[in-house]
């Protein structure tokens, strides 16, 4: 088990990458015009994850099933304080033409890859078909979230090579997250759900706090559709994963 949790994470990190590297050789217009799709895409990826698998299971494995949404909410209220904390930087960047602060952004997301981390260990503790689904939905919502970053340091003065071994590093800490959670949760059951329920909480608040209102933006009729197709499509592939690989 262990090998497919190592494996997943560290194939989910090289993923979410992918869009801050698309910098290096696309303009930030164009990225922002392609993120702005991607966007939509990750909302449906993340809400049928958390409705479909992580709650469902979650509730199955549970001692008490009405913990679930307790755990869930704990899941949503830190991913609160942590925008709360990580924003401090955006503030300061847009409203007095500050650059952010590298130290404070790489912190923010080495503790958010760390969790990401947690939450691929235990949803393959689970099963191995929920890990494959939760670690699609974790590679997914960081990709918007690396376009931005990538484009902070870049504005903050870092090279490219820099840009990307930093990147790289913070993504590493969610290998630390999935071992150690491998190691503590495997000792009992009982953790499991709650990493399950916590996990369901962190996807759920990234798309109905950060993403969807965003997709509410005024746009050309056009784009609009195209949106609505990206956003069922994201639902319709989590389906299909989970149909594909099963349950065990």
């Amino acid at each position: 088990m262990i090998w497919k949790i190592l494996l997943a994470t560290l194939l989910g990190s090289i993923l979410s990458l992918v869009g801050g590297i698309a910098i290096f050789w696309k303009s930030t217009i164009s990225i922002k015009k392609y993120t702005y799709y991607i966007v939509s895409f990750v909302v449906g990826v993340l809400l049928a994850t958390v409705f479909f698998d992580l709650f469902p299971e979650a509730i199955e494995l549970a001692e008490h099933p009405e913990d679930v949404f307790s755990y869930a909410l704990c899941g949503i209220i830190l991913f609160f304080l942590l925008e709360r904390f990580v924003l401090w930087y955006h503030h300061h960047h847009e409203t007095h033409g500050i650059v952010p602060s590298t130290t404070l952004l790489i912190l923010g997301d080495t503790l958010h890859n760390f969790i990401d981390g947690v939450a691929i260990a235990g949803a393959f503790l689970a099963s191995t078909q929920l890990g494959i689904v939760t670690t699609i939905a974790v590679a997914m919502h960081e990709i918007p979230q690396e376009i931005g970053e990538f484009g902070l340091l870049l504005s903050a003065g870092f090279s490219k090579k820099k840009t990307l071994l930093f990147n790289l590093l913070s993504s590493l800490s969610s290998v630390v997250g999935a071992v150690l959670t491998y190691f503590f949760a495997s000792q009992t059951d009982a953790i499991v759900p709650v990493v399950l329920s916590f996990s369901a909480g962190m996807f759920l608040y990234i798309a109905s706090s950060d993403l969807l209102p965003s997709l509410h933006k005024k746009m050309e009729r056009k784009e609009a559709l195209q949106q609505t197709f990206l956003f069922f499509g994201g639902i319709l592939l989590m389906w299909i994963t989970m149909k594909v690989f099963g349950h065990e």
